[in-house]
């Protein structure tokens, strides 16, 4: 007879696992890394072999039956893609919408290397092609990497006219910064005016003729890695829930190693991932099954990997496995 394990405190790759039902394979066992519990994880991970980390025997307790999750049956191939396919669509119907002032705030999250930024900077592209054509000022801009609360408050100054869209990309520090939380909410209230103030002397904002307080009336799109329902800091979780609150959240789902090779396939037909490569049908094959094989020794799987077996493949036609191979897996 099948035994469960209700998991009461525990994490599986720094994700929660918090008061969550597993059928069990093993029980706790010692490792080099800490204690850890064997479990299938197919429900909640897509894996059916899983160690989830846990500090003793206590945090765990074996259950009935009747109290373990009904899983639903695994989705097919052509579901998943077709689900990703969606999911991006919305995305693009989303970022269009900011872009048009019809709404304020969208988040958007899911791991790296999937194409998240991809759509949204090419809408931001066309809407600042159209601008540039037409003579007005660029209403949109899109901030990669670390912001300071201070810089991220001469960003909102700078966009917060009407239609103005500011997009910040992979910057994950900002989630982190109680001072950059506090501007991001007062930039996404959902009141009818939404001021921001800045009350510490900056001689920055004088040299620059920056206000020490304005009315935003911009949109904002943030692009994240992070799950904001799994970050550990309560406190941190608390400002995340009320940014949440104020914005569209869209979940790519994109969270197996299956998900990331489908998305990896669906771009693959669509004809943009190697459409400068002059692949034909099977040579596009054989970087997508080289990955397949080896997903779980990559070093990463993402489309930018894709890209760069691509280029082994276009500039080494025959020895372009070996070489993928050694620069583009782990070292065991």
């Amino acid at each position: 007879m099948q035994a469960f394990v209700k998991i009461k405190n525990g994490s599986y790759r720094n994700q929660e696992v918090r008061d969550e039902v597993f059928p069990l394979i093993k029980q706790f066992q010692l490792g080099s890394k800490g204690g850890y519990i064997t479990v299938d994880g197919t429900g909640r991970f897509g894996k059916d072999k899983i160690r989830v980390t846990v500090a003793s025997p206590t945090d765990y307790e074996l259950v009935e039956a009747s109290e373990a999750p009904v899983i639903a049956p695994q989705e097919d191939d052509e579901a998943v893609i077709s689900r990703i396919a969606e999911r991006f669509e919305i995305l693009d119907d989303m970022t269009k919408a900011v872009l048009n002032g019809d709404i304020r705030a969208m988040i958007v999250a899911g791991p790296p290397g999937v194409g998240k930024s991809y759509g949204i900077e090419s809408q931001l592209e066309k809407a600042n092609l159209f601008d540039q054509i037409s003579g007005q000022r660029v209403k949109s801009e899109m901030i990669k990497g670390t912001a300071s609360a201070l810089g991220m408050y001469k960003a909102l100054y700078k966009y917060s006219d009407e239609n103005s869209v500011i997009v910040f990309d992979d910057c994950d520090s900002i989630l982190l910064d109680e001072v950059c939380l506090n501007l991001l909410k007062g930039a996404l209230d959902s009141g009818k005016k939404r001021r921001i103030s800045w009350l510490a002397d900056s001689h920055s904002l004088r040299n620059e003729g920056i206000p020490d307080q304005f009315d935003f009336k911009g949109g904002v799109i943030f692009i994240t890695n992070l799950k904001f329902d799994q970050m550990k800091s309560q406190k941190t979780r608390d400002h995340l829930d009320a940014i949440q609150s104020r914005c569209h959240y869209l979940d790519l789902t994109l969270d197996t190693m299956r998900d990331k090779i489908l998305r990896i396939k669906q771009i693959a037909r669509t004809g943009m991932l190697f459409e400068d490569y002059d692949f034909d049908q099977i040579q596009q094959d054989e970087i997508i099954d080289f990955m397949t094989e080896n997903q779980n020794k990559l070093r990463e799987v993402s489309l930018r990997m894709a890209i760069k077996i691509a280029q082994l493949r276009k500039s080494f036609p025959f020895k372009w496995s070996a070489l993928a191979s050694t620069t583009c897996m782990k070292s065991i």
